[in-house]
């Protein structure tokens, strides 16, 4: 995603924000020029040459994901609107780049969707993955219809593996408990159905021992 963002084009939606917002002019000089020096820090190397991008964001710069939002949230708020009502589209989330659209396959084509999104920029392409067997995995959601109701459960890649620092490792211990807390965290937050939580919730347990994790780590909570 971040290679496909114009820089030309989203330095001009920052300067037409800060101007609408009526951001002070000297504000409005330091953002655009810590704008510029991002923009010029762009080397990379290739083939022991050192090459310079010359459109699109850099990747490993903290602030490229900012920046992108940018051009994006710019991208939805003039766009969006419009396909919403064309195509009657019951719900619209996203998450970065990654989109959840929630439709009515009676009156709603996802083809005709897809076709719109993908003449909204030459710089931007998008791909639809259908439900398949009334499932479809979002994020880490994994997203299951029924005749009168919607079940979800955590979704892991395939690629998955259970790899997380060991309790014996010389790491602090704010650093091991932390994944700890968050797989409890995301257990007790996604409101999953009892099923689906005791599911998760033996999938937690046959991590921990496979690490050597302490199975009660103090504070977690």
């Amino acid at each position: 995603m971040y290679s496909n963002i114009p820089i030309v084009e989203t330095k001009k939606i920052l300067t037409d924000t800060l101007k609408r917002e009526l951001v002070n002019p000297q504000a409005q000089q330091e953002i655009l020029k810590w704008y510029n020096i991002i923009m010029r820090q762009n080397y990379f190397t290739h083939n022991n040459d050192i090459e310079s991008q010359y459109d699109g964001l850099a990747m490993g710069t903290p602030s490229l994901g900012l920046i992108a939002e940018m051009f994006l949230q710019h991208m939805e708020h003039k766009h969006l609107p419009h396909i919403t009502n064309k195509h009657k589209i019951i719900n619209y989330c996203i998450y970065i780049d990654d989109i959840l659209i929630i439709f009515d396959s009676t009156h709603t084509n996802i083809q005709q969707i897809l076709n719109d999104f993908n003449t909204l920029h030459p710089k931007l392409h998008f791909t639809a993955e259908m439900e398949k067997d009334q499932s479809l995995n979002y994020l880490d959601v994994s997203i299951h219809r029924t005749p009168t109701d919607i079940n979800t459960a955590i979704y892991r890649k395939p690629t998955f593996t259970d790899t997380i620092i060991p309790y014996t490792s010389n790491h602090p211990a704010h650093h091991k408990y932390a994944t700890v807390r968050f797989l409890y965290n995301r257990l007790d937050t996604y409101g999953l159905k009892q099923a689906e939580y005791n599911q998760e919730l033996n999938t937690i347990h046959d991590t921990m021992p496979s690490r050597s994790v302490a199975t009660n780590p103090p504070h977690i909570a």
